[in-house]
């Protein structure tokens, strides 16, 4: 019989090479890595856990054990698939219905979990995830203001700016001056 792992700070493609390289050095049978998620062929023994909640220490993730903090962990995962992985922003799905749909339970209730867990709603966690990606877009300095603003769903420019400033403390032409960019890991945003 088969067991699902689930493991924190999982953000991008990369962690997911990691997990799957680390998990085959320890010679489980892997059936698949996505972000957050190891599917086993078998229930790994105490000993092989142990193993496992090591070397994924070392790497900067770790194993959730208890059924909430999966869910807290979904949340985020779900948040980061959307802003920083997809083609663009989707402001047609409403975020709370997107989060309660695809996770089957009531918003109010994902809000208040989420909430209680990581001490910031879920609103000023998205908020964050967007400011996060805005930096990395104006870092690369592809695209201008308005462009990054209505990728990721900002009804305006100054709603983006505004919003940025708050987050930042810095205007995002500002920010553009800078040569230090400034940017977080997203498992620490």
């Amino acid at each position: 019989m088969g067991t699902t792992l689930h493991i924190k700070n999982m953000v991008c493609n990369r962690c997911i090479k990691v997990v799957q390289d680390e998990f085959n050095k320890l010679q489980l049978d892997v059936k698949s890595v996505e972000l957050g998620i190891v599917d086993l062929h078998s229930e790994p023994s105490l000993e092989q856990l142990k193993e496992v909640r090591q070397v994924l220490k070392e790497n900067g993730f770790e194993l959730i054990d208890d059924k909430k903090g999966q869910l807290v962990d979904s949340i985020k995962t779900l948040i980061i698939e959307k802003i920083h992985h997809s083609a663009g922003f989707d402001e047609s799905v409403n975020s709370s219905d997107y989060l309660a749909k695809t996770l089957g339970y009531d918003y109010s209730y994902l809000s208040k979990l989420f909430s209680s867990v990581e001490g910031i709603t879920i609103e000023k966690y998205i908020i964050s995830q967007k400011i996060e990606k805005a930096k990395e877009l104006l870092a690369y300095n592809e695209l201008s203001l308005k462009e990054i603003a209505w990728q990721l769903g900002y009804s305006s420019v100054q709603h983006l700016s505004g919003q940025f400033k708050k987050v930042t403390g810095l205007t995002p032409s500002h920010f553009k001056q800078l040569k230090d960019h400034r940017r977080k890991p997203l498992d620490e945003v």
